[in-house]
């Protein structure tokens, strides 16, 4: 199976050989290797260009951007912007983030759970993150989702799913609908990947409501919103968060933003969730 990879990245000349080194030294090799570079200010294009003239497989690509980092829809554009300029079919492709390290045999798990299930449409491991020099889960999710730093997708459901929403909850979107197409996702958690930079860090004020936002987008509703709010803001150990994902929630709605999915999609999401929420409940 052909894998290709897209890293968006935006200023991390200091992290990005220890991500292409944990590729390059997999034991199931990438097909392509593409780096979008999103206007860093940086040496990040000259790390990538070093190691682009070494290794056919990579390939740097550079996008204008500007620094401010909202979540979700920066990191796509970058994503989509390099999916444009991919001049090779793929069988699988996954997005991955510019601060991690992978286990020598990621790839190879990918490759093999996939080729088992036909019906396999997402797969991912885990990312785990230092804290007093060992490295912790980032419990920031349910075990059964694929964290955004390191999707992998089968390219029917990539297209199935129609790509990924440039907004925030990008990351959930996409699984919802690819069960919505009656695709699986799957996660292993004996891949362990290192993180190294924990998730938001370099988010700005102006995201804080976002994440609201994005549960009116996905057709949550007032009380669904309620419930995942309190569970996202009791996993990041901030009551104010929690009133700034209802405060994103009635923005949006007062503002009549448009959706992310139909109303037959927005159904279904509403239908799976409570039903999880349900099967943990009793």
């Amino acid at each position: 199976m052909k894998i290709v990879i897209i890293i968006p990245a935006y200023n991390e000349a200091s992290l990005i050989s220890l991500t292409l080194d944990s590729l390059l030294n997999q034991t199931y090799a990438a097909h392509k290797i593409v780096v979008v570079d999103d206007g860093s200010s940086d040496d990040t294009a000259a790390v990538v260009k070093s190691y682009a003239a070494i290794h056919y497989t990579i390939q740097l690509i550079q996008k204008k951007s500007e620094a401010l980092h909202l979540p979700g829809s920066k990191v796509v554009q970058a994503f989509n912007y390099g999916l444009a300029h991919l001049t090779t079919d793929y069988d699988l492709l996954c997005k991955f983030d510019a601060d991690l390290i992978f286990p020598d045999n990621y790839l190879e798990v990918l490759v093999s759970n996939f080729r088992a299930n036909p019906k396999l449409g997402m797969f991912g491991g885990f990312c785990y993150i230092e804290q007093n020099g060992t490295w912790q889960l980032e419990n920031l999710t349910n075990k059964d989702h694929i964290r955004g730093a390191l999707k992998c997708y089968r390219k029917a459901c990539f297209e199935s799913i129609n790509g990924l929403k440039t907004a925030m909850g990008w990351d959930t979107i996409d699984e919802l609908l690819a069960q919505y197409h009656q695709w699986e996702v799957a996660t292993d958690q004996n891949l362990k990947v290192k993180h190294l930079k924990p998730t938001g860090h370099t988010y700005t004020s102006k995201a804080r409501y976002k994440q609201g936002e994005a549960f009116y987008g996905m057709r949550y509703g007032l009380f669904l919103t309620t419930v995942a709010s309190g569970k996202l803001a009791f996993r990041k150990k901030s009551a104010k968060l929690f009133i700034d994902y209802l405060k994103g929630f009635f923005l949006a709605q007062k503002k009549h933003l448009p959706y992310l999915v139909t109303k037959q999609e927005g159904a279904f999401i509403r239908n799976l969730r409570w039903k999880k929420i349900k099967q943990k409940l009793f």
